[in-house]
């Protein structure tokens, strides 16, 4: 099993989540992710877009 490491840990601190929480909320297949290279990209719309289905709104 491959193992990612979260490098950026200021996006995780926005959402008020831990890094290994950001990174785990990254693998969910249906969160919107972008895989460039070995990196993964979240586009800002589409995640608050998703943000907003999965929580009522409340974010």
């Amino acid at each position: 099993m491959k193992v990612s490491v979260c490098k950026n840990y200021g996006e995780a601190t926005v959402l008020g989540v831990s890094p290994s929480s950001g990174c785990e909320l990254m693998h969910q297949p249906d969160f919107p992710v972008l895989r460039v290279g070995s990196s993964m990209v979240v586009p800002k719309e589409k995640c608050i877009q998703w943000m907003e289905e999965h929580t009522g709104g409340a974010i």
